[in-house]
């Protein structure tokens, strides 16, 4: 038989060292232990309330218990090899120590059960975490709004200046990306409300236990309603790797227009040295680090989402080996999105934006040019003819070298524009004149800076 499995004796040789390697999963659930040792005094307890096994034995068991936590947290707990995952660990520890109450706790359960209920606790427990995390994010880009409410900066599309914008409306778009981002994860907080324990193996258990009372001893807002989906379910994972991945998206994209700012080229900030790093060859370089790896580490958290999706495409009802591998791609998401939070946070707080360069690089070229055909359409013009002739005349700016503001009645004759009286064509008359609600004059940057406060303080 296989000596010491908790399924040996159906067995009558040996697993081998190769299956052994291959099916232990010890060395990624191990953290998992706070919630195991967690879970199972909430069961032995509700064992013993219901009669199911003896009051003394309960009492061994949570003993023993106590003890496994805290050889567990002090790092004496020593691993044997039959441990297959955290949960064997620990009832093996158990037994060792109490004797044949270790052995009864496992009564009404099944690993799972156990295994399902141990990581929707320990992800209910790390989505509140990075809730605080997403709050710090958002409040540095709050804190470089507000202090650039006045600083404008070419809006771009297609990687060309398009129109000029306020710098905080620019930075307040990663804000309501976030706020998205919270919302996403609170979803994944109400996918962990229902508590599997008491499902069995599959089908429900043969004892009369009672299931509310160990889903409210463990923070569950009530037991979960099918035995079968309770098992085999990950949907609660995969919200919460679709919340890393979409997160990771948006803080690449942050990352990816931090490294472009940074540059020479553009000018627009400068990192703090501690957010930066050189380079080992060439004494005069300060890279930035920290926003070129959130522009990669989005590759690694859209792939762990695709990951687990995979896993669980096609797999039969209830419980599947597979099923194992979920935790691989939660844990690295959860690790990811907890390196990469503080260290954008961080790198966002302590830029030093140069409000010069960016107003520099959105004065002066075409960037006014819908504000010209705008004012040619309140003038009675067609857009779409506004808009041809004013291209004309950027056409000819473009080829004198001179930009709309200062263009001569020789341009504007050549345009079709002859006698126009032009309008003011400044960046700060360009944002001031876009007043509708989201748009980017002051007194609606300044509304968005109020609204986004208010939902940043409600998360």
């Amino acid at each position: 038989m296989s000596e010491g499995r908790l399924w040996g004796g159906r067995f009558g040789a040996t697993s081998t060292k190769a299956f052994d390697r291959l099916n232990a999963s010890l060395p990624v659930d191990r953290r998992l232990w706070p919630e195991d040792v967690q879970g199972s005094r909430a069961h032995a307890r509700m064992l013993a309330e219901q009669g199911i096994i003896g009051e003394d034995d309960a009492q061994l068991i949570d003993g023993g218990l106590v003890r496994i936590a805290d050889e567990l947290g002090s790092g004496d707990f020593v691993f044997a090899p039959g441990d297959e995952d955290i949960h064997t660990a620990v009832e093996r520890r158990l037994t060792e120590l109490v004797g044949d109450a270790g052995r009864r706790l496992h009564t009404a359960r099944s690993r799972n059960d156990q295994v399902i209920t141990d990581t929707l606790m320990y992800l209910r427990g790390r989505a509140a975490e990075q809730v605080e995390l997403l709050r710090e994010m958002a409040e540095a880009l709050l804190s470089q709004a507000e202090g650039h409410v006045d600083s404008l900066v070419p809006g771009y599309t297609h990687g060309q200046r398009a129109q000029p914008v306020r710098f905080a409306h620019h930075l307040l778009a990663y804000v309501w990306m976030l706020n998205r981002d919270r919302r996403r994860l609170a979803v994944v907080v109400e996918a962990c409300e229902e508590c599997p324990l008491g499902s069995g193996a599959l089908a429900g258990v043969g004892f009369p236990v009672d299931r509310a009372s160990v889903a409210a001893a463990l923070g569950f807002a009530r037991p979960s309603p099918n035995s079968i989906d309770a098992v085999g379910s990950r949907d609660a994972l995969v919200d919460y790797l679709h919340f890393a991945a979409q997160l990771g998206v948006h803080l690449s994209r942050l990352g990816g227009e931090i490294v472009v700012w940074a540059s020479e080229e553009y000018g627009f900030l400068e990192l703090d040295d501690g957010f930066s790093s050189g380079s080992s060859m060439l004494p005069q370089k300060k890279n930035p680090d920290a926003a070129e790896l959130a522009r990669a580490k989005s590759a690694r958290l859209t792939a762990d989402l695709g990951g687990l999706l995979g896993v669980l495409a096609g797999l039969p009802l209830a419980y599947n080996k597979d099923l194992q591998e979920d935790k691989e791609f939660l844990f690295d998401a959860s690790d990811t999105v907890e390196l990469l939070l503080p260290a954008m946070a961080g790198t966002v707080a302590t830029a030093r934006f140069r409000a010069d360069r960016m107003g520099a690089a959105a004065d002066g070229g075409a960037l006014a040019a819908i504000d010209l055909a705008d004012h040619l359409v309140r003038e009675g013009w067609p857009f779409r003819k506004a808009h041809e002739a004013v291209g004309a005349l950027v056409r000819s700016c473009l080829e004198r070298g001179t930009s709309l503001a200062a263009v001569g009645d020789s341009e504007l004759e050549a345009a079709g524009l002859g006698g126009l009286e032009l309008p003011e064509l400044s960046p700060e008359a360009s944002v001031e004149s876009k007043a509708v609600p989201g748009g980017t004059s002051r007194a609606r940057v300044l509304d968005q800076l109020d609204a986004a406060r208010a939902a940043v303080a409600s998360w």
